[in-house]
């Protein structure tokens, strides 16, 4: 059985091109790490595959960057049956999921590792490779194989997908002679429409047709037999009379004598999944005797494969055929109310692309899109046509494209001179368009679907870069490359901190770096964005006015127009001028149902944006809005825990005098940094001091509150004066008290006195704690107290104080239970472990002590400890000798 991932079919591996990139550990190097994937696929033609290789790619370098912490490289290689993409990083020692066993070792809630969970799920082959400086992690993406001889396919559905039909389907096959009558019906045909046979030959096929057709904009059924191939829907009127929805598939075919004529292959309308378009046969300019395609002759042949490309074609045939100086043409939108300027030729196009002028601009024949118009003198009627004004253009034909009565578009072609169309170039050119209207609609659709597939993608992307950060700063770079290059030129992102404040503008990204600062010192000038909650992408002007008049100004005063000349500073002003100068719009960052930010993108001079990428745009602003939102509160959350358990430490260590002192604490739990270990130091009177140690049962904040009454109330006892017993007595009447939310707790509480002759005297109550550990000079480790009751379990406690004095040299140990119950599997440090340490700290300073004892606690396990620990460690110094 082979392994998963692995493939047990040879295949040929010759490498055909290549492309490499290194990306710096920094934040926006994935964003661009994703854009050289997608760039290097798209321009090899590996468009199947290219959404799969962006999404692992972006996972793959986020784990190299972000969690590796180091540079990325990245290197595709194409074959002819796929492409293989390797990121490696220069740290070798990071987990991996275990290979060959079926399963990963990993969650895939973790933040890292989740790139190879996804290799796992999308990729036809991956895997990790190590060196000792670097490790590679590579995945390869296969082409979909298709059978030889097929030229388009779609995927295997479940049965409750398929389209609906009959228990038998049956396709009318009626062959149409060159008079338009019937020369052949077959027996589906007799079925679906009740004619014999006999019936039904040598009738015109008119006499049975019931065509959808309006005069003067439509093809008809006579037109519609002539053209070499011709699909869709009209009515067949069946021997009852009624009439039944069909959708044909029309194919002109000649016999071996040369005489022509049409098959036409009918089925009921809701079956129309049953057919499809045969392929085109190319044209052979040797037979003079095929009949054209009007589609072919019109457009040319081939066809483009690409709608930008069709409609380029389209717009430059349109004006030759009528001899014009421009031509136009312009898509409807979902619900008809605008048409967006996708092709010209003639026209300033990167001043008019995805321009959007209105279907309905009036009340009169002419200002409606949907219907043939001529204009004869545009200066007669300024701005009768919006897309012409300050062109020079004079006359103009326009027409409308329509497929199946539903306008789709509009075709104009403009000439500089007035008069120049009639109504004869209006019939010419509406030809024309009803026969481009179905191929532009059906590769429109197309685009607007493989538009959703990457939107898609692009999003589901989006979220998870987003759900990764909690990091406020880290948030508003992510939202700014992610639309910078794929949704707009530059972004710029204003924050609200409350109601009462104003926008701040808080990021600035331009594709080209060079512009970033000119662009923040532009927007920085203005005032900022209206912060409306309403959804939806609004026109924001005054960015290009500001940037228009900043280049006006200092152009004047270059050529001495203004107070003073000017010889530095244009080129930069002028740049930032035509980088702002296109259309701009604000989408609301809206969460919990308050603006919290804009999201502001623009595009440069004269540029539009599509409505699809607004769209894409909004559905991104909401995504990270509340990204965005998170991450405030999770940074304000922060500031408040870490302050309140900034105010469980001690202020500092005091200086003992005749006493060394040091402490080592770690909270066990990401982001804490107290738990339910503590420990204090504190003068009590002149010469006196109280320290402790103890350990709250539990960790995090609930074992931290308890820890924080502990340690103030120690203080507070033994400032009164009550000695060690009395204090700690105290202290467990008061932990009981506190209920439900009492803890257990184990403490070792003492009281020090510096002596004249050198030592110091200790008076210690070990309340359930692991005993202090005394250090001799000759090396040797004792105990210096005796176990008692814990506090928080029993009301009537009865302790004692020990005495213990130590001599110069001589050091006390103090720890917690995250020392002595260190694990590595079944080991444990435990008591004896911590002596032998400690036997080797002879003659070290109590700093030194410390240290020795947490590097060996740290050392004993791989695994990061998960309890909290606390070392203190009091020595008393041996007098210098000279």
């Amino acid at each position: 059985m082979a392994e998963p991932g692995v493939e047990t079919r040879t295949r040929s591996s010759v490498i055909t091109a290549r492309a490499a990139a290194t990306f710096e550990p920094v934040g926006r190097s994935v964003a661009t790490a994703r854009a050289f994937v997608r760039d290097t696929l798209q321009g090899w033609g590996y468009t199947d595959v290219v959404d799969d290789a962006t999404v692992l790619t972006s996972e793959l370098v986020t784990n190299a960057i972000i969690h590796a912490g180091t540079a990325a490289d990245v290197l595709c290689l194409r074959t002819e049956q796929g492409v293989r993409v390797e990121v490696a990083d220069r740290y070798p020692e990071r987990e991996v999921p275990l290979q060959g066993t079926g399963r990963f070792d990993m969650s895939p809630d973790r933040e890292s590792g989740r790139g190879l969970l996804l290799c796992a799920a999308l990729a036809s082959r991956w895997g990790v490779e190590y060196s000792p400086t670097r490790k590679q992690v590579w995945f390869q993406l296969d082409l979909p194989e298709r059978p030889v001889g097929t030229r388009s396919a779609g995927p295997a559905l479940p049965d409750d997908l398929l389209p609906v039909a009959d228990e038998r389907v049956r396709v009318a096959v009626v062959q149409i002679d060159r008079k338009g009558a019937i020369a052949a019906w077959n027996e589906d045909a007799e079925h679906l429409f009740g004619y014999a046979a006999e019936q039904a030959v040598g009738r015109p096929l008119g006499d049975l047709a019931a065509w959808p057709h309006t005069p003067g904009i439509g093809t008809g059924l006579a037109e519609a037999l002539r053209l070499s191939r011709w699909e869709g829907s009209y009515g067949i009127r069946g021997a009852d009379g009624r009439v039944i929805p069909v959708y044909a598939s029309h194919l002109r075919v000649r016999d071996t004598q040369g005489e022509p004529s049409t098959v036409c292959l009918l089925v009921r309308d809701y079956e129309r999944a049953v057919l499809q378009s045969p392929p085109r046969t190319p044209v052979d300019s040797n037979n003079e005797g095929r009949s054209s395609d009007p589609f072919e002759v019109f457009i040319g042949s081939p066809a483009p494969d690409d709608l930008d490309g069709l409609l380029q074609r389209t717009v430059e045939r349109a004006r030759d055929m009528l001899d014009g100086d421009a031509a136009f043409l312009l898509l409807a939108t979902d619900d008809e109310t605008e048409l967006e300027v996708r092709a010209t030729t003639g026209l300033p196009s990167a001043r008019q692309r995805f321009a959007r002028v209105p279907v309905e601009s009036g009340t009169g024949r002419y200002s409606s899109a949907r219907m043939p118009a001529v204009h004869e003198d545009l200066a007669a009627v300024p701005g009768a046509v919006p897309l012409l004004n300050g062109t020079g253009m004079r006359s103009v034909v326009t027409v409308p494209l329509k497929v199946e009565g539903r306008l789709t578009g509009s075709l104009g072609v403009a000439a500089e001179a007035a008069g120049r169309y009639s109504n004869e170039e209006a019939l010419r050119l509406q030809f024309a368009a009803d026969r481009i209207a179905l191929a532009v609609e059906s590769a429109r659709l197309g685009e607007l679907e493989r538009l959703r597939r990457g939107s898609l993608s692009f999003l589901v992307e989006a979220s998870d870069l987003l759900a990764g950060t909690l990091d406020r700063d880290q948030t508003l770079a992510l939202m700014a490359q992610m639309t910078v290059p794929t949704l707009a030129t530059w972004c710029a992102v204003y924050t609200i901190a409350d109601q009462s404040s104003d926008p701040y503008l808080s990021y600035v990204l331009h594709e080209d770096e060079d512009r970033i600062d000119g662009l923040k010192a532009l927007l920085s000038k203005i005032p900022p964005p209206e912060p409306v909650p309403s959804p939806g992408a609004r026109v924001w002007s005054a960015p290009s006015e500001a940037a228009h008049q900043a280049a006006l100004r200092t152009s004047m005063r270059e050529l001495g127009y203004g107070s003073a000349p000017l010889s530095s500073g244009i080129g930069t002003t002028l740049a930032t001028a035509a980088a702002v100068g296109g259309e701009t719009v604000v989408l609301p960052l809206v969460a919990r149902n308050r603006v919290i930010g804009m999201l502001t993108l623009g595009k440069p001079s004269d540029d539009h944006f599509r409505q699809e990428i607004l769209e894409l745009a909004e559905d991104l602003s909401r995504r990270a809005a509340l990204a965005l939102d998170n991450a405030r509160l999770y940074s304000e959350r922060t500031a408040i825990s870490q302050s309140l358990q900034r105010s469980l430490l001690p202020p500092g260590l005091p200086q003992v005098p005749g006493v060394e002192v040091d402490v080592i604490y770690r909270a066990a739990g990401e982001g804490n940094e107290v738990g339910g270990d503590f420990y204090d130091l504190f003068p009590i009177r002149d010469n006196a001091y109280g320290f402790a140690i103890g350990d709250v049962c539990g960790t995090g904040p609930e074992a931290a509150a308890v820890t924080g009454l502990a340690r103030h109330a120690l203080r507070l006892l033994a400032r009164e004066g009550f000695g060690g017993p009395a204090v700690l007595e105290r202290l467990n009447a008061a932990i009981l008290d506190e209920g439900a939310r009492s803890r257990f707790l184990t403490l070792l509480y003492g009281e020090l006195w510096p002596q004249e002759d050198g030592s110091a005297l200790l008076k210690v109550v070990c309340a359930g704690h692991p005993l202090p550990l005394r250090l001799r000079q000759d090396g040797t480790v004792e105990p210096a107290a005796e176990p008692q009751p814990l506090l928080g379990v029993m009301e009537d406690l009865e302790l004692y104080e020990q005495t213990v004095t130590l001599d110069p040299g001589d050091v006390l140990l103090c720890v917690t239970d995250g020392v002595t119950e260190r694990r590595e599997g079944a080991r444990m440090l435990g008591d004896d472990g911590l002596m032998d340490v400690l036997r080797t700290c002879t003659g070290l300073t109590a700093g030194a002590v410390t240290a020795r004892v947490m590097r060996a606690v740290e050392r004993f396990a791989a695994e990061p400890a998960s309890d909290d620990m606390a070392i203190l460690a009091m020595r008393v110094p041996e007098p210098h000798t000279d």
